[in-house]
């Protein structure tokens, strides 16, 4: 059975509209460790290979691929909610 055009346009308009809420999610309120993790999961699922010692002790870097984050292929989407997480972790005052 196939879906009708409307229903499969609503489908897509569905999942657009949360994958853009979850851009837009308030992470102020979240702690700088939580903010951290999130973040550079956001990397680790994309095949980053991580530098520091604090990232590769939790993360790992089996199957990592690319050495600069500026290389790393996230969608735009991915990089808004990365831009969210740097700006709440600034906003909180966070240092690693």
């Amino acid at each position: 059975m196939s879906r009708s055009p409307v229903k499969a346009v609503a489908a897509a308009v569905l999942l657009l509209a949360s994958t853009v809420g979850l851009a837009a999610q308030d992470f102020d309120s979240w702690s700088c460790q939580d903010l951290w993790m999130e973040r550079n999961q956001i990397y680790k699922n994309a095949g980053y290979c991580f530098s520091t010692a604090r990232a590769i002790r939790t993360f790992g870097n089996a199957g990592c691929v690319y050495d600069r984050q500026e290389d790393v292929p996230l969608s735009a989407n991915q990089r808004r909610i990365v831009q969210a997480i740097i700006r709440a972790e600034r906003f909180n005052g966070c240092r690693y």
